[in-house]
């Protein structure tokens, strides 16, 4: 059955960027011991990603997507990427991008239509996860900790979730990481 999954990294302040909407002080840390294999493992898994236009604008900018559209295959595949937007915002030259707009609950259908019998993967930010979980349609999230303290930025899930809806799955260290899964509880 397909999953929607927030795979998110975050400063162990709970910021998935700073107050510059830089993931800067992300590539900062070091990823010795990072392993390549969590990702190997859980891309294949995965049929669609969605993201919101900050997310997405931050990645066309900071890998020149625009300007090199072959990069957009090494990081989404052939994947369809959803990208949720009010705005009318540039496509790399053969990537499958699908705006859209409105209510996640709306757009539900044709995302997991996309995805056929694999997962979701709710890329950021966090206010979008916070709608899926809105929707009642967030069913993991998946946290990869780095040890750097911000004092404010885009928070990982602006929503209240309560421990009585979370059941820690796994927690491992990689590195300077610390990796933690979540199931969300209806």
């Amino acid at each position: 059955m397909t999953q929607v999954i927030y795979n998110t990294a975050t400063s162990f302040t709970g910021f998935i960027a700073d107050e510059s909407n830089s993931l800067a002080w992300l590539f900062a840390v070091d990823t010795a011991g990072l392993e390549d294999q969590d990702q190997d493992q859980f891309l294949p898994g995965i049929g669609v990603l969605v993201e919101g236009s900050t997310t997405y604008e931050w990645v066309l900018r900071e890998e020149e997507l625009l300007d090199k559209p072959h990069k957009w295959r090494e990081f989404y595949g052939d994947r369809p990427t959803f990208v949720f937007t009010t705005r009318e915002l540039p496509t790399p030259e053969g990537a499958d991008v699908r705006f859209v707009s409105g209510s996640v609950a709306a757009a539900l259908p044709a995302i997991l239509a996309a995805a056929g019998e694999k997962d979701v993967w709710v890329v950021g930010g966090g206010d979008l996860a916070g709608q899926f979980l809105d929707a009642g349609a967030l069913d993991t999230i998946m946290l990869s900790v780095a040890p750097v303290a911000l004092p404010g930025g885009a928070p990982v899930l602006p929503r209240r979730l309560e421990s009585d809806r979370l059941e820690l799955l796994s927690a491992t260290a990689q590195g300077q990481f610390a990796i933690l899964t979540y199931r969300v509880r209806p």
